[in-house]
């Protein structure tokens, strides 16, 4: 008798703006060739139409109903759930920020616990290298850095913070946008083009980041790459105070000096200008940048940090910032997920799954 076949909910992602999906018509496709079952609830804010789906011949149901959907369905989705206190049944798959002490961890972690259900964290599924099998590194980068320049040549005209940034439907719009405000803001103010540092520049979000910026038209000399080996001597450190840009792309799992300090930026000889912490390890209690405490949005992209000399300084540390490129960033994530969202059916015995849920009950162990 063959096995019954796994059934992924996609749910509907109630982030405000969140314009990603964990699965895409292309991939729906590809599970149910191989036998899933796949059912997507209806969403007004996903980038990919219903209609999509539809075609493809995947049943839709309302928006936000995976509450009472069948115990044994895998809910499957990307961002956060929303802060409620009902106990969690079913076994989820997505991010939920919660194994690294962020702020609200206990209470994220004891909803799967009081409802016994399980949670697969997508940013710990990973191969046989420790290597992640899918991320949203590389747009993060990409996108992090195009809001980055977007809010340097903003900040040379306007004393009022960068205004509601909206997402682009491809790369090529988005480049072509960012390279008009930087050209505009130099050829009207008469400044020489921005150094950008960027810390993680040989990871994926790294890479992501300098990809944008040689697109836009930076030259490679004011494109400062660093990695682990420049960073070995711990920080502060003055060459992100004396870059116009800083953009932090590291992945943080333990504590390190700090890269900047209110001390090491409150000085007239700073350049710097905007930080983009595509990381947005902004509740962890080690945060590399302890300089502000404030999530960003794409409403409001920027929050100041108060400093008596130098000029203004913003910093961009929104937590989704794929969304801002959102098909191109679903599909290629989506595409790497795929081979693991196979092995499914096996997930007792599968190596990625086993080793999710494994990590899932250490950390409710923590509790």
């Amino acid at each position: 008798m063959s096995p019954t076949p796994v059934t992924l909910h996609l749910r509907a992602e109630s982030k405000p703006l969140e314009h990603r999906s964990a699965l895409t018509p292309t991939t729906a496709k590809q599970l149910i060739d191989a036998g899933f079952n796949v059912i997507v609830e209806r969403s007004s804010q996903r980038v990919f139409d219903d209609a999509e789906f539809e075609a493809i011949g995947v049943p839709l149901v309302d928006e936000f109903c995976w509450p009472s959907a069948p115990n044994d369905e895998l809910i499957i989705g990307l961002k956060e759930l929303p802060e409620e206190s009902f106990p969690l049944v079913h076994e989820h798959i997505q991010f939920a920020h919660c194994y690294k002490n962020q702020a609200g961890w206990k209470d994220v972690l004891s909803r799967y616990h009081n409802g016994n259900g399980t949670l697969y964290d997508l940013e710990f599924l990973t191969d046989d290298q420790g290597r992640r099998v899918a991320a949203f590194g590389f747009h993060a980068g990409f996108t992090g850095a195009a809001i980055g320049l977007l809010n340097w040549a903003w900040q040379l005209e306007h004393e009022e913070p960068l205004s509601e940034v909206e997402w682009y439907p491809n790369e090529a719009a988005l480049v072509a946008d960012v390279k008009k405000a930087v050209e505009s803001a130099v050829s009207r103010t008469g400044v020489k083009l921005p150094s950008v540092l960027v810390i993680g520049a040989l990871g994926r979000c790294g890479s992501g980041a300098v990809d944008l910026i040689r697109k836009v038209g930076l030259p490679e000399e004011n494109i400062i790459k660093w990695d682990m080996a420049e960073t070995a001597k711990g920080g502060p450190f003055e060459e992100i105070v004396q870059s116009d840009i800083f953009i932090n792309c590291i992945y943080l799992s333990k504590q390190i000096p700090p890269f900047v300090t209110m001390e090491t930026l409150n000085t007239s000889e700073r350049k710097l200008s905007v930080i983009v912490d595509v990381s947005a390890d902004t509740t962890n209690p080690f945060n590399p940048l302890p300089v502000y405490t404030v999530a960003t949005t794409f409403k409001e992209p920027t929050v100041p940090v108060e400093l008596e000399n130098g000029p203004k300084l913003s910093v961009i540390s929104i937590d989704h910032l794929p969304s801002l490129l959102p098909r191109e960033a679903s599909e290629a994530f989506s595409a790497a997920l795929v081979p693991s969202l196979l092995e499914l059916p096996d997930r007792e015995n599968a190596r990625v799954w086993k080793e999710a849920k494994d990590l899932y009950n250490n950390h409710v162990a923590r509790l």
